[in-house]
């Protein structure tokens, strides 16, 4: 998962990541969550994030891989998602959505993952609703080198499939996601040196509607991996070229976290500043986070694993 601006990690979007492992333009490989995942770093045991419209509070085992996200709308009004792994493998996933108290039945899903590695990699999802309804099955498949070569949708309405291929060429590396044969969207990964010698990654990300180009994505990163600029394009029909339609550039402070955001759109520039207040823990995580000049915040209560645990935890 891509970090971007912070608030975006959080409550409704990062929800829609943690329910689902499908996305609007095709299937997406099985994800596992990391404490880096939500800009956390260190033995994070879990961290509750509060803004003024909602809460969203996530735990984490020893590992630093997520176990638990609730989304608090209010206190009747919440979702909760557990996560249960077999080391790093995820072998069920449970969404459970409360409406005054009372869980909904048939939004709330259960989601199982069985592991075959006779032939290859192959894992089976089977997605079922609390009222005992089943949904959809995927099975995704992988080549001997590892990668996801295709995943497989099985429901009452049918058979789709996602294939994707990789191509290495000049330099570039290049996926391409295909369902049922239509182009669904290409992934380009480029690195060069910027005019200071420094290695950069371009990953120029289009996507196409019913096989046509529709809207596309480049994002440049440093070396280590901090986003530096990100130009969003959409496809100009009678040009037929994609046109850039809104730009962003990043700066951080020394700590790594993003310091301003310049957004150019319209050839109107506007900037957001962040601003922070550090924990006493020496991990180097923020517990307050202001937007400037919407003057927005965002508070962690963040708790972490100690020495005594780990070694309770390994009796």
């Amino acid at each position: 998962m891509v970090k971007k601006h912070f608030t975006t990690l959080f409550l409704g979007i990062i929800n829609i990541l943690l329910l689902s492992s499908t996305s609007e333009i095709g299937a997406q490989e099985i994800k596992v969550f990391k404490v880096g995942d939500f800009d956390l770093s260190g033995p994070v045991k879990s961290c509750l994030v509060i803004t003024d419209y909602g809460k969203e509070q996530y735990k984490f085992n020893e590992k630093g891989l997520l176990t638990n996200a609730i989304t608090r709308y209010n206190d009747e009004d919440y979702d909760i998602t557990t996560y249960k792994l077999n080391g790093n493998e995820l072998v069920e996933k449970r969404v459970e959505n409360y409406r005054d108290g009372i869980i909904v039945k048939h939004t709330s899903l259960a989601n199982f993952y069985e592991l075959d590695t006779t032939e290859g990699k192959k894992i089976t999802e089977k997605i079922i609703s609390y009222n005992k309804q089943f949904l959809d099955q995927y099975q995704y498949d992988y080549g001997r080198n590892g990668k996801l070569n295709s995943i497989k949708r099985i429901n009452d309405s049918g058979i789709d499939e996602t294939t994707i291929t990789y191509e290495v060429k000049n330099g570039e590396s290049t996926e391409t996601y295909y369902l049922n044969d239509v182009i669904l969207k290409s992934i380009r990964v480029s690195e060069a040196s910027d005019q200071n010698q420094l290695a950069q990654k371009t990953v120029l990300t289009k996507q196409f509607l019913e096989g046509e180009p529709h809207k596309a994505l480049e994002q440049k990163y440093t070396e280590m991996g901090k986003l530096i600029s990100e130009v969003k394009f959409s496809f100009n029909k009678t040009k037929k070229t994609f046109l850039p339609s809104e730009s962003e550039f990043y700066e951080y402070n020394p700590q790594g976290d993003i310091l301003s955001v310049k957004i150019v759109k319209n050839k109107l520039e506007r900037v957001k500043n962040y601003h922070y207040q550090y924990d006493d823990a020496g991990k180097g995580n923020w517990i307050k986070q202001i937007l400037t000049p919407d003057n927005s915040y965002i508070t962690r209560r963040i708790h972490y694993y100690t020495k005594v645990e780990s070694q309770e935890n390994k009796r």
